[in-house]
């Protein structure tokens, strides 16, 4: 056996969660391996730079306002946070035309959104676990338009394929993000803030924190656990990593393929069979300069098929760089389309806002999380109409020696980066509390 296969505590999965929790165990003293099926570190945090010099986020990259924890990490690894450029409420586009604000469809589109946000706070029917999103506003929503904007925002703000996501999953979801308002908005919500360097510099700086206690291109097939030895891991290369804990951040749905000894409870196993990752498609065309802002702006909802999400994320030294988010079911028409025709498809639709300047960006970077082998999705998983699970926060109660983590389990913005280093926090706390206690028994009974 060798030592260099054994720790204290192993955790698997290297994104922000997993990192989280190893840095603040290995600062406590307590000898970690993090073992990433990638080859990778980072997980849904994935950054590149441009040939501008630039530095893009094709992951997760929005610190939301009031997201301290996200913040600290940021100033910890001395990144650069500047606001969300925004002129207010983005532009809504349908068949190339702007929709008015003021128009029946988006004022009706409105009043559903407040009286979801309304009913998340007071009381979500138990029945419309039963109804899924795209259920309920085809039977409920009698504009096409209002139908379309409905649809985008939920599926933005979710990446959920909305006929197998419930009413009543979105609802109980809502408070846990500080409300609709705060989900859908750029300046003082969710997209308050991005970071110049990218939010790489994050992951970065806590695997450089942990040196020679990462193993990438290690993606597990089994994991088992008993009171005398602890946690066995063993790869698909047939490797084996023995620890007295593990802390698993890999999602539910992506739990599939390995094999626990003993079977995890019913309950467990439910939650695995009954979620799904998120589907999105992220893009960012780079541009010498933001040349947007000398008129309309960078933000806008396009309603026309595939509909997507369009946000101005340049620093403010430039250069421009434009955002497009593709979630839910219309992400997946992007799939088997050559990259050319994706990127025409998208920067065409802007073409009567903003010119034929933006036919021709520098650079073009794009992403489809739901085709990366190892994340399965972004930017969480969800539970399927019909179940309770998947409700969040996802389930973390430790199962023998196994502690859980990742976004999902966050208490408080599950979902979002904030939520990735809560849920890390979290666990490695619940961690080192065990183990002080195991270790302090085993010396009571030497004496």
């Amino acid at each position: 056996m060798a030592q260099s296969n054994r720790a204290e505590v192993l955790v698997i999965g290297a994104g922000l969660s997993g990192l989280t929790a190893a840095s603040e165990l290995h600062r406590q003293g307590i000898d970690v391996i993090v073992l990433e099926a990638s080859s990778n570190v980072g997980g849904r945090v994935s950054s590149v730079t441009t040939s501008l010099g630039s530095h893009l986020d094709l992951g997760g990259q929005w610190i939301g306002h009031g997201h301290h924890r996200i913040t600290a990490l940021v100033d910890k690894a001395r990144g650069t946070t500047y606001q969300t450029f925004s002129r207010g409420l983005p532009r809504i586009v349908h068949e190339g035309r702007s929709v008015s604000l003021f128009s029946p469809s988006v004022l009706f589109a409105t009043i559903y959104l407040i009286f979801l946000d309304l009913a998340s706070r007071i009381y979500v029917p138990r029945g419309w676990i039963e109804i899924s999103v795209e259920q309920a506003i085809a039977a409920f929503v009698p504009f096409e338009i209002a139908a379309q904007l409905l649809r985008l925002l939920v599926a933005v703000s979710s990446t959920t394929e909305l006929s197998i996501f419930s009413v009543y999953n979105f609802a109980k979801s809502i408070p846990l993000s500080g409300g609709l308002s705060t989900m859908l908005r750029t300046q003082g919500g969710a997209q308050d803030r991005l970071v110049v360097e990218s939010m790489g510099i994050t992951t970065s700086m806590l695997a450089n924190e942990l040196p020679r206690k990462i193993l990438t291109g290690m993606p597990i097939t089994n994991v088992s656990q008993d009171r005398e030895n602890g946690v066995t891991v063993r790869t698909a290369s047939g490797e084996q990593f023995y620890a007295e804990k593990a802390i698993i951040t890999v999602p539910p749905p992506m739990l599939k393929n390995i094999t626990f000894s003993p079977q995890m409870p019913p309950e467990r196993i439910a939650l695995q069979e009954n979620t799904r990752m998120g589907v999105v498609y992220k893009a960012l065309a780079v541009f010498e300069q933001p040349f947007w802002r000398e008129g309309l702006g960078g933000e806008f909802l396009v309603l026309d098929d595939p509909a997507c999400g369009v946000f101005d994320s340049s620093s403010p030294g430039g250069p421009g760089h434009l955002c497009f988010l593709v979630a839910g079911t219309p992400a997946r028409q992007l799939d088997t389309l050559d990259t050319n025709v994706r990127r025409e498809m998208l920067l065409s639709r802007l073409v009567p806002h903003l010119g034929r300047r933006a036919l021709h960006p520098v650079d073009w970077h794009e992403k489809a999380w739901h085709l990366d082998e190892f994340c399965g999705g972004g930017y969480l998983a969800y539970g399927v109409v019909g179940t309770s699970d998947g409700l969040l926060p996802m389930p973390h109660k430790p199962i023998g020696n196994l502690h859980w983590a990742g976004t999902e389990t966050a208490q408080e913005h599950p979902g979002y980066l904030e939520g990735a280093v809560q849920s890390g926090e979290r666990a490695a706390r619940e961690v080192a509390c065990t183990l002080r206690g195991a270790h302090t028994d085993k010396q009571e009974e030497s004496l």
